[in-house]
């Protein structure tokens, strides 16, 4: 798997969240079951498990099939997906401002005007 998403630092890299951040960020898409879980980063009989509970809520809808494969997106008519995306986002939010203020806080990166403070001394 590729580096971890900011919601995945904050949240944890547990199968579920990798399939909310997959699902919530590729949102304008539809994807079959198997794509989701290696995009995810999740092993396709854990998405499978998950995937009855998403079912069973009403989180996800079939958009299509092709060939054999059935398309699913998140249902966004849903509106606990409305709020969980809005959570995701927030948390994303959150962790980009909370690294901002973490480098300007840094005495490494602190600036005189817009030269850095270490090469303002030479």
């Amino acid at each position: 798997m590729t580096e971890k998403s900011l919601f995945l630092e904050k949240e944890g890299n547990t199968p579920k969240n990798r399939v909310w951040s997959f699902l919530i960020v590729h949102s304008e898409y539809d994807y079959s079951m198997k794509d989701i879980a290696r995009f995810s980063g999740v092993g396709y009989t854990t998405l499978k498990s998950l995937w009855k509970e998403f079912g069973k809520n009403n989180l996800i809808v079939q958009m299509r099939v092709v060939g054999k494969a059935k398309m699913y997106k998140l249902n966004l008519k849903n509106p606990v997906v409305s709020k969980f995306i809005d959570y995701y986002w927030a948390v994303v939010d959150s962790a980009v401002v909370e690294k901002n203020v973490r480098k300007e806080r840094s005495p490494h990166l602190s600036s005189v005007g817009s030269v850095p403070a270490v090469a303002a001394n030479f």
